[in-house]
């Protein structure tokens, strides 16, 4: 029953708000292990270190470290397997794509004057994908509930002449008018309808608002596929200074961006007794797009020769939205000795007005030793307050209801990163820890990351050529649909990352 391609007539239905929740909030609030080669090995350990393009993304001081202008680019493997358990049913889907996820220089000019205390000031730009979202993920499995859930819920309230079509319409215009007009419910309550998994209690009633299902209680086989891509990206623009070759500050100005696209697809079939509707096909499509702004601060301090101690405050990420939706839903029902099909095609891009998000605030402490020629160890510590999540215009009732959700169940998280570099001759041998605890309270429906990194580096004088690898796994608890069915599915993500990259720098 699914359909692979869409013949679109584009519409746009303006209409007053879509289901953003506390898992979007989440989504572009987390960023993943991403840089330099150099950077991934050592599992992004680099709050102390600095003297790397991706380093200063995460402390704005760490450009003041490079001795030499300096540019970087990197290019990964990104291989992300999903094993889903539902209902003691067992699957898996994976994603491998090539993506290009990092450049950045840094130009260094030294001091003329040598009796001043600023030493040097650094002017650096780095662009960073912080979250790859092309995924796939497929649930099968037997369930007592039916997506029938899902529409009744949302039709229960909805007086039936807004589902009936009225002479001269369409399904794309009712469609559309219910978007324009009224919201997502009422358009979830009219697909339901028109393709006859609901009906109301009262036909005779134009006025009637309650509905009863055509699917009969029993068991369910169901089909859940997602496919999503896109990113999140970080444009820094750096600016740093070292004092007395013993203090370094610095700041970023960052730009942010968001594209993401998800499309879902729930087959359901059943062979219930008194069941009308024997086999279901819904599909939905998201689209989303955001800009936004955030400065971060930070400072590292040389305490001895080879100790270093860092520190920075990242801002919350401002963000304006807009999303897109489109919609399908395929029936087939028993109708005496016929069987009969049911298609529910609006052919509307549902245009949302743009919102706002406001993610959560993070600071970071760090320190790291340095072996003079021979490596280093370094260790960082970050706390992240994903409570401080906001939807805004907060006084739009949705969003006042997931904010209000967002405080009561997720909270401030902490991270470590240890990492550390062995230097024989040209060669360099890195390897890395990293830990993240849950943002949830309760720890089940996210639960805590843990992965590690390793990777090899060749110096050639100017240039150097570094390779890595890093791996983490994080379990959770996958929700069908927000709304009615609302099974979950136990879900182990694990992420593979190969990353290689070039590094030049100026004599």
């Amino acid at each position: 029953m699914k359909r692979f391609s869409f013949l679109l007539i584009i519409v746009f239905s303006m209409t007053f708000s879509n289901a953003q929740n506390i898992t979007d909030a989440l989504r572009y609030s987390t960023e993943t292990l991403n840089g330099t080669a150099r950077f991934n090995a050592m599992s992004a350990a680099f709050g102390a270190l600095g003297g790397d393009a991706a380093a200063m993304t995460i402390n704005p001081a760490g450009s003041a470290i490079f001795s030499r202008s300096s540019g970087s680019a990197s290019l990964s493997v990104v291989d992300k397997r999903n094993k889903a358990s539902y209902f003691n049913t067992n699957t898996e889907a994976s994603d491998t794509n090539l993506k290009f996820n990092q450049i950045g220089f840094v130009f260094v000019i030294y001091n003329p004057n040598l009796e001043s205390s600023l030493n040097k000031f650094t002017f650096g730009f780095n662009y960073i994908s912080t979250q790859n979202y092309d995924e796939d993920l497929y649930i099968r499995g037997t369930s007592n509930s039916s997506i029938d859930d899902f529409f009744l819920e949302q039709a229960q309230g909805v007086p039936l002449n807004l589902l009936q079509l009225q002479s001269g319409e369409s399904i794309s215009s009712l469609y559309r008018y219910l978007g324009e007009n009224y919201g997502v419910a009422e358009q979830n309550a009219f697909l339901g309808y028109q393709g006859f998994i609901i009906d109301p209690l009262d036909p005779q009633n134009p006025g009637n608002t309650e509905y009863t299902s055509n699917i009969a209680p029993g068991s369910f086989n169901q089909e859940y596929t997602s496919y999503s891509s896109g990113y999140s990206g970080k444009y820094t623009f750096n600016f740093a200074t070292q004092i007395n070759d013993k203090f370094s500050l610095g700041l970023n100005l960052n730009s942010n961006n968001i594209s993401y696209r998800q499309s879902t697809y729930l087959f359901e079939s059943n062979n219930n007794t008194g069941s009308l509707v024997n086999k279901v096909g819904f599909e939905n499509n998201l689209s989303v797009y955001g800009w936004g702004f955030s400065a971060q601060f930070g400072a590292i301090a040389k305490i001895t020769e080879g100790l270093r101690l860092g520190i920075t405050y990242d801002t919350p990420i401002w963000y304006d939205i807009y999303e897109e939706t489109i919609q399908y839903l395929e029936t087939q029902r028993t109708v005496g000795n016929s069987t009969l099909n049911a298609v529910v095609d609006p052919r509307i891009i549902n245009v949302f007005y743009k919102y706002q998000l406001r993610t959560p605030w993070k600071i970071s402490a760090s320190t790291a030793y340095i072996f003079g020629k021979h490596g280093l160890i370094s260790f960082d510590y970050n706390y992240k307050d994903y409570s401080f999540s906001k939807f805004s215009p907060s006084n739009e009732p949705s969003f006042s209801s997931q904010n209000n959700k967002i405080k009561n169940e997720l909270k401030g998280a902490s991270s470590i990163k240890i990492g550390g570099e062995y230097r024989f001759n040209q060669l360099s041998f890195r390897g890395g820890y990293i830990y993240e605890e849950s943002p949830y309270k309760n720890k089940t429906t996210i639960e805590d990351l843990n992965g590690f990194s390793t990777g090899i580096g060749y110096n050639l004088g100017n240039y150097s050529l570094d390779f890595s690898y890093s791996r983490t796994k994080q379990e959770r608890e996958q929700q069908i649909y927000s709304i009615g069915l609302t099974n979950t599915a136990f879900v182990e993500a694990i992420n593979n990352n190969y990353t290689l990259s070039i590094i030049y720098e100026l004599n």
